[in-house]
Formats: structure tokens, sequence, C-alpha cells
């Protein structure tokens, strides 16, 4: 078993019935939605699963999984989802598969979040994964001039075609290779007031417990509220 997938599975069991399930993006939360998939086709589970993007929504619907959109649910009992870097600190980057919109809605009104990872995306400071900004096309080279001259070396993201990926919401994005991030709240507040900017791949002050594969099994850590 993979170090994704004995996280993933690790985190489908702290899924109850009755649960309304925020079912996170990535190669490692597609373990964990197979997981809770099996579950409920044979265990009964019985739970409504709000997904985070298109691509989960394929792979829910095709496990017979229930779900609702975030429209339609009051709240969200737990989200589980990956992240690309977690500092000592325990703040993250996300949005390495382009779905960050999505997934900070879903987290934002989620009870809890647990973000499940391999142990190669601890790290002691953020920034060494490029750090994605969901923008409006419109106006989005303006952007990448403003990142540019910040010194944040913007990259419009594109597909492997080469051409401009386009996001679940129909936004670009610009991602910052800053190397490091000394102050991440600083750094987000300052995306956040963006004209254009429609959200960034900072989660601060999101997750409630961290579960990490490694080769001498799962680690849970949970983060002190």
């Amino acid at each position: 078993m993979n170090l994704k997938q004995m996280a993933g599975i690790e985190a489908a069991r702290y899924v109850e019935d009755g649960m309304i399930v925020g079912l996170g993006t990535g190669s490692t939360a597609k373990f964990m939605v197979d997981e809770i998939g099996r579950r409920v086709k044979e265990e009964g589970l019985s739970i409504v699963g709000v997904t985070t993007s298109k691509e989960t929504e394929r792979q829910a619907l095709a496990l017979g999984i229930p779900l609702k959109g975030i429209d339609e649910v009051p709240y969200v009992d737990l989200t589980i989802d990956g992240a690309d870097e977690i500092s000592e600190d325990f703040q993250g980057i996300k949005g390495g598969g382009a779905a960050l919109l999505f997934e900070k809605i879903v987290a934002t009104y989620s009870k809890k979040c647990i973000w499940i990872v391999d142990d190669s995306k601890l790290v002691k400071q953020l920034g060494k994964f490029p750090l994605p900004v969901e923008v409006v096309p419109y106006g989005s080279q303006q952007l990448v001039r403003l990142f540019e001259e910040k010194g944040f070396a913007p990259v419009l993201r594109t597909t492997p075609n080469e051409e401009l990926l386009v996001t679940d919401g129909g936004h670009s994005i610009i991602d910052l290779h800053l190397e490091e991030i000394t102050d991440p709240i600083a750094l987000g507040t300052y995306l956040d007031q963006l004209v254009g900017v429609v959200e960034h791949g900072l989660f601060l002050n999101v997750v409630s417990t961290v579960i990490v594969g490694g080769q001498a099994g799962p680690k849970t850590i949970h983060v002190s509220e």
C-alpha cells in the first residue's frame, strides 16, 4: 500500500453515519473517496457527500456515494482533503489540482477539516511549492505584470496541451514561484484585496487534524484548536 493510500484509508475511518462529508480533490483524496465508496457499498454507511471538483463528483457518483451541492446543505460536518505543503505551524498550500476555490468554499463551511498527505508534504516553511492564485481571465495579464514587479515569479498555468488552464469555476490560475513565504497571513491578506483575484491557495488556520502516510504507517496529528 502506498503512503497516499494509507493516509486516505485512515482518514475515511473518521466518517460516521449521518455525516455531511466534504470530499477533497487530488491523488491522495482519491484513495479516501474510494474507501468511503467501499464503506457505503459494503458496510451500508449512510452519508451525503459534497464534492470540491467535477473530477471528484464523477468519482463519487461512480462509487454510488449520494451527493449534494454546497448550497443544498446547512453545513459540512467533516471535510477530508489533500494538501501540497503543510508547514510546522499547520498552515497549508493547496491548489496543485486547480480546485482551490471550491476546496476553500467547502472547507469554510466545515466544522472540521482533515488533511491527508504523505510525509514529503511536511515542510518547515511554506513556499517551495508554487502558490496558486485563481484569477478572472479578464485582466489576468495585468496581475502577472504586477506579480512580476513584486518578484513573485508568476506563471499562468497551462494544460499538458499547452492551452491556458480553465478551472471548474471558469477562471485562470497564476502560480507564484516564491521559494519561501515568511508571513503567510500577510501575503494572504495582500492577495485577498487585489481586484481580479478570486482566491488563493493559502489555507490558513483551517485544519483540525493531519494524517500523514509514512513508512511506519499512518500518523495522526491533532492540531490544537
